[in-house]
């Protein structure tokens, strides 16, 4: 099982990559330790701080056959690693 699920490449994301802040969904587990050396192993950098969040599943319904479904989507959680000054994530090398 992997710590780091994916990158987070939106808008506000990739304008956090000019301050040396880059953002990934992962594993619900893990904790701020683990998700450091997990990015220092990965992509061989200096962290210097890590900040997650958890961000809880909404509640949706749609309309099936006359019939109302619902549900919730999954809750994730996110991380927000901040990398030495000067040293540079390429999340774009592997998409």
């Amino acid at each position: 099982m992997s710590v780091l699920k994916r990158p987070i490449l939106t808008e506000k994301m990739t304008d956090l990559n000019k301050k040396g802040q880059y953002a990934f969904e992962v594993d619900l587990k893990a904790n701020k330790v683990e998700i450091r050396k997990a990015v220092e192993k990965m992509y061989g950098v200096r962290v210097e701080g890590v900040r997650t969040l958890r961000q809880l599943g909404k509640k949706k319904s749609k309309n099936v056959n006359g019939r109302i479904v619902s549900g919730t989507t999954s809750t994730t959680k996110k991380a927000i690693v901040t990398v030495a000054e000067g040293e540079v994530i390429d999340i774009y090398a592997e998409v």
